[in-house]
């Protein structure tokens, strides 16, 4: 059975770090992009970060780039989000997410596995 876990998260204060990891099991998804979304309350999941199977390519929304940086290490399994310069508006539930293909989508249908999620806090 397929299981993305992720963990991680926690509160912060503005301008603090967090590191995310989303960690798989039951299968390999090393030729699978992979990716990182959030939801905050009362709004939309988000697209935040993607990252193709072996890493060489990523892509950030507008709202996080040059403070977040995804990146993978497929011999462990696992996705993870590092997040720097931490605001306010970052505070939301950060899922990681599977989708069954190399090439990384910003959009959520394009994926088909998903994490529980892991509550992401920054107090102002």
């Amino acid at each position: 059975q397929v299981q993305l876990v992720e963990s991680g998260g926690g509160l912060v204060q503005a301008g603090g770090s967090l590191r995310l990891s989303c960690a798989a099991s039951g299968r390999s998804f090393s030729n699978y992009a992979m990716g990182w979304f959030r939801q905050a309350p009362g709004k939309e999941r988000e697209f935040v970060a993607a990252i193709s199977p072996k890493g060489g390519n990523t892509y950030y929304a507008d709202s996080v780039k040059g403070r977040f940086t995804i990146s993978r290490d497929n011999a462990k399994n696992t996705m993870y989000l590092q997040m720097n310069s931490l605001k306010p508006e970052d505070t939301a539930v950060y899922y990681c997410a599977v989708r069954p293909s190399a090439i990384p989508m910003s959009n959520k249908n394009d994926y088909n596995y998903w994490g529980q999620g892991t509550q992401v806090t920054v107090s102002s």
